[in-house]
């Protein structure tokens, strides 16, 4: 089993940054993938970014450019960058790892006031 709690999340103005943080616990070792996705209101979640064992990041369109995902492996913690951001960034995010299953945290809300 693997345990994951964000935390970082917040309310700041549109244009401003904030640093998500996802910290693992319980099996971490073997985790081969982290993602980010987020959900807003009355929408379906979405992924946002991922990165891999090797460190090859991907991101989705939208987000490219203004957020960057990067991971810590010695104190198992992924992290968000998110700057430049704008309202409809406005979302719950939530971390995942994938280890033979899905595991994912509790997420983390992020307001983007315009």
């Amino acid at each position: 089993q693997v345990q994951l709690v964000e935390s970082g999340g917040g309310l700041v103005q549109a244009g401003g940054s904030l640093r998500l943080s996802c910290a693992a616990s319980g099996s971490t070792s073997g985790i081969n993938v982290w993602n980010w996705h987020r959900q807003a209101p009355g929408k379906q979640r979405e992924w946002v970014a991922g990165i891999d064992r090797s460190g090859t990041t991907n991101y989705e369109n939208s987000v490219k450019g203004r957020f960057i995902i990067s991971r810590d492996n010695a104190k198992n913690i992924v992290y968000l960058e998110m700057n430049s951001l704008k309202p409809e960034d406005t979302a719950v995010y939530y971390c995942n790892a994938v280890r033979g299953g899905i595991y994912w945290g509790q997420g983390t809300q992020v307001t983007v006031s315009s």
